[in-house]
């Protein structure tokens, strides 16, 4: 049975690594409130954006305490993570100069870091 690749398919393949978020940025307005078309990278100068999470990292790592550490014991110990607060769906307000842009299946997104992230908006029922 062939499984057929569709752009939420291949977004589950990608692993966002540490404290990082995958954001998909909102359409930027393109017009202001009087009416006046904006040119296209004036949306680009703004310092903060905001985007839906789209995935999210793992957390930040922390060093698991051992009593002996020596490097030829031979166990693979499992890393720790503290989980970023940021999760799948999420509306992020983040800087834009704390995150990088990339293009992926023609759609563009941001890598940010947690710490760039500003504020959260998570709709929960309640």
């Amino acid at each position: 049975m062939a499984t057929h690749l569709t752009i939420d398919n291949k977004l589950k393949k990608l692993i966002v690594v540490g404290d990082r978020v995958l954001v998909k940025p909102l359409t930027p307005n393109e017009r202001t409130e009087s009416g006046l078309y904006l040119p296209p990278g004036m949306q680009e100068k703004e310092k903060v954006q905001s985007g839906y999470v789209i995935k999210t990292g793992p957390g930040y790592a922390i060093p698991l305490p051992s009593e002996d550490d020596d490097a030829w014991k031979g166990e693979e110990e499992k890393v720790k993570y503290i989980p970023l607060q940021a999760k799948e769906g999420d509306l992020a307000i983040f800087l834009l100069n704390g995150s990088t842009e990339v293009s992926y299946q023609g759609d563009k997104y941001f890598i940010v870091p947690q710490s760039a992230i500003l504020m959260l908006e998570r709709e929960e029922d309640l």
